[in-house]
C-alpha cells in the first residue's frame, strides 16, 4: 500500500491515531528530533505530537515516517559534563583500538572486520 497525498493528510488523527501530514507539509510549531537538536532543544519526555509520512521503496511497508514534537514543550539540551565527556572519549578510543594487535589505528575499526585491516589481511600487507 503506497500512501498518496490524501492518505498522508490526516490532521485530526482519525485514520492513523495521531495527526499525520505529508512530507514537508508540517505546520508551524512542530519539529523532528534533529530539528529540535539543531535549535539546542530535546523532546524532554513529551509524547509524539504528530507524524510526517512519505512513500519509500527502502522500507518494508513502503512508508517512511518521521515523528514530530511540539517546539514550545521542548526543553534545552542538557550540558555535557566532565564525566560524560571522559566516557565518550574512552568509548571512541575503544572503537579505534584493534583487539588483535592492541594498536590505536586513528579511525574507527570496521565492524565487518572486527580488527584493523592490517590484522584482517596480513598477506596483503606483506606484499605491499
Amino acid at each position: 500500500m503506497s500512501p498518496t497525498f490524501g492518505k498522508c493528510y490526516d490532521p485530526t488523527g482519525v485514520l492513523h491515531g495521531i495527526p499525520t501530514f505529508p512530507w514537508k507539509y508540517a505546520p508551524d510549531g512542530y519539529a523532528t528530533r534533529r530539528q529540535l537538536r539543531a535549535r539546542g532543544l530535546r523532546p524532554g519526555g513529551q509524547p509524539v505530537a504528530a507524524q510526517l509520512m512519505r512513500r519509500s521503496r527502502r522500507r518494508k511497508a513502503g512508508v517512511a515516517v518521521a515523528f514530530l514534537y511540539r517546539i514550545e514543550l521542548a526543553e534545552p539540551v542538557r550540558p555535557m559534563t566532565l564525566a560524560k565527556r571522559a566516557a565518550l572519549a574512552k568509548a571512541m578510543t575503544a572503537r579505534r583500538t584493534c583487539p588483535a594487535c592492541r594498536v590505536d589505528v586513528g579511525y574507527c575499526i570496521p565492524t565487518s572486520l572486527g580488527m584493523c585491516p592490517g590484522c584482517a589481511y596480513p598477506e596483503e600487507q606483506r606484499a605491499a
